[in-house]
């Protein structure tokens, strides 16, 4: 099983003026064709810095890919590092300097003296031609280990992978077209030291193996399994899940790409139920997500300021006798003394059923914990509902 790295490379990187999106796509590709990702790497444009990186780890992996640092500038220091990384010479290509000729013809440009830059590769190394951009990329072996260099521009970078790298990956280490599959639960108003306590035996499988990803309010299961096939490895998946679903039950709202608000934007159409939201201190996001997905089943009120739990009760009470909704959901998020707390209320046939919570984790996390926690009451107010009626 062929084991790589990635390396991001670009200053812009470490002080966060653009988001890195190449490293997730990368592994996603390489996961669906079996290669295991050991290490994520950024680093700046520095030369010894980046030279350094992939010399650690090449001495880890059998692949290393890198992003960035391919430009026509003296910051882009990619093409230097990976010739001392290997104790070789820039090399000058000609047949790489015509064709960034070309795409600068193609787009109606002149290049200037310092885009010759990119017609330099470690000598030895194999020359990618990038039909997409005017940064050349480059492949260099060494006994068992491999380094590709691909432009930092995503839309090149995707191209390269896409077509080059995929198979030349597979030709190089014999992929058996081996995939890894992933399969995520989403789990609600349960930590995840409980969810560690119930479903922990499981976390310690080889293949499929399970892991727990913690979000306010949330905490997701994800479960990967590694096959010849991805018919294979979604049967070895089938009894992990399955578990899992028994154990947690209704504290899972869905799986993969559902969301908290579209599983109860789903269930409040399926059982044609007119639902009132009145929100303060979480700026209307309850309602506007769940206006949004069923507009005909949903109305309320956005709160600007506070109000008392007395006074949100009786706006309550009024909007069920006005406007007859099923149920009323009753929201107030307010911070004192650097804890949020939360007032739930849920008024369904003229009951209310109110919980009130506190929550010390970081402040930028609380309103978000809040929109969850609600969203949860009210979906399980929904699903008693369900049960009701089936």
């Amino acid at each position: 099983m062929a084991i790589a790295e990635i390396v991001t490379i670009g200053t812009e990187l470490l002080l966060g003026e653009i988001q890195d999106t190449n490293s997730r796509y990368i592994a996603r590709v390489l996961r669906d064709i079996g290669v295991d990702i050991y290490r994520l790497t950024t680093v700046g444009d520095n030369q010894q810095r980046i030279t350094q990186t992939i010399q650690e780890a090449l001495m880890r992996s059998d692949i290393v890919i890198t992003t960035g640092g391919l430009g026509p500038t003296v910051d882009d220091p990619t093409r230097l590092a990976l010739a001392k990384v290997f104790n070789v010479e820039l090399e000058y290509k000609e047949e790489l300097w015509q064709e960034i000729l070309e795409r600068f013809k193609r787009y109606g440009r002149t290049p200037t003296e310092n885009n010759k830059r990119q017609a330099y590769i470690p000598a030895g190394a194999v020359a990618i031609s990038n039909p997409v951009g005017t940064a050349p990329a480059f492949a260099f072996e060494l006994g068992t280990k491999t380094t590709i260099s691909l432009p930092g521009v995503p839309r090149e970078m995707e191209n390269l992978i896409q077509n080059y790298v995929v198979d030349y990956l597979k030709r190089r280490y014999g992929l058996q077209e081996e995939v890894i599959l992933a399969h995520v639960i989403h789990t609600i108003s349960m930590g995840e030291s409980s969810i560690d306590e119930i479903i922990g035996t499981l976390e310690i499988l080889n293949n499929p193996t399970v892991g727990l990803l913690a979000h306010p309010g949330q905490t997701d299961i994800r479960v990967t399994a590694k096959a010849k096939s991805k018919a294979e490895a979604t049967t070895m998946m089938v009894p992990i899940l399955e578990e899992i679903r028994q154990k947690l039950g209704k504290y899972i709202y869905g799986e993969n790409d559902m969301t908290i608000d579209k599983a109860v934007a789903e269930l409040i159409a399926s059982l044609d139920q007119q639902v009132v939201i009145i929100e303060s201190g979480t700026s209307g996001s309850i309602y506007d997500s769940l206006k949004a997905l069923v507009p005909a089943h949903v109305s309320g009120e956005k709160l600007d300021s506070e109000f008392s739990d007395e006074t949100i009760k009786t706006m309550m009470q009024e909007y069920q006798s006005k406007q007859g909704a099923d149920i009323v959901l009753g929201v107030s998020l307010s911070s004192e003394e650097e804890k949020q707390n939360l007032m739930l209320s849920l008024l369904y046939q003229e009951e209310f059923k109110d919980g009130r919570r506190s929550y010390g984790g970081p402040p930028g996390d609380g309103r978000l914990w809040a929109v969850n926690s609600a969203m949860d009451m009210l979906r399980r107010k929904l699903l008693s509902i369900k049960e009701s009626v089936s």
